[in-house]
């Protein structure tokens, strides 16, 4: 293990890491102004309490101030960087389920059948569950992971992205935006994707590529927000 890999896997450093990285999201947070669309979004959440927040990855550091009131956790993976994720929206007041899926959506891997069932368990109790939709390492591309969590909670999905005008694209996979202090910031919700009991092969695939789509249409409409551009279509 290389020595910056073993500082990053060290407990006082992840802490140290993600309690200043909570505190860096609540400034930009405070020394923002976010539009909300629709305005009223909240209403929807109490239509459909508890429901699954789905985002793209990269895009869900500054969820935690937009819960509501309502009591919510977030799926989390088990690595270094994950650690201090959690450590992050602990520290905002948002609780963690970890665990993750590979690339094709298997919850065995990184302890991610627990997981599915502790969010499925998260969800009857009444809590909403945020998660990012895309696979790992393939960003962009929704999995099924979240269409099955759906289907068995029986749960809508919302799609949801947030960002901020004054931003840092990373060139990783996920396209990972590091929020700015003084920005515009701007949360689009989108209509909630339902999922049947015991859906088909094909029913599976409808819906994740409707959501792929939900969730690639309310992150362009949240940069042509944030960025003053005119509406296209």
């Amino acid at each position: 293990m290389k020595f910056s890999r073993r500082i990053i896997t060290t407990p006082w450093v992840q802490r140290a890491i993600g309690v200043t990285a909570a505190e860096y999201l609540r400034l930009v947070f405070q020394t923002s102004r976010f539009t909300l669309e629709p305005p009223d979004f909240y209403r929807l959440y109490d239509m459909h309490q508890p429901v699954i927040v789905g985002m793209w990855h990269g895009q869900h550091f500054l969820l935690p101030f937009f819960g509501g009131g309502y009591p919510g956790k977030v799926l989390i993976s088990r690595h270094a960087d994950g650690e201090i994720n959690a450590i992050a929206a602990e520290r905002l007041g948002v609780g963690t389920v970890r665990g993750s899926g590979d690339h094709f959506g298997r919850f065995h891997i990184k302890g991610g059948v627990g997981a599915f069932r502790i969010m499925v368990d998260v969800l009857a109790e009444g809590c909403n569950l945020a998660m990012t939709a895309d696979v790992p390492k393939v960003g962009r591309v929704a999995g099924l992971g979240i269409i099955k969590l759906a289907a068995v909670s029986g749960r809508p999905i919302f799609p949801v992205a947030l960002t901020t005008s004054r931003r840092i694209v990373l060139g990783s996979w996920d396209r990972a935006e590091i929020n700015l202090p003084l920005s515009r910031g701007a949360l689009v919700v989108g209509e909630p994707v339902h999922v049947p009991a015991d859906p088909s092969a094909k029913t599976l695939e409808t819906a994740r590529a409707t959501l792929e789509q939900a969730l690639n249409a309310v992150t362009e409409r949240a940069r042509v927000l944030v960025d003053r551009r005119p509406r296209t279509g």
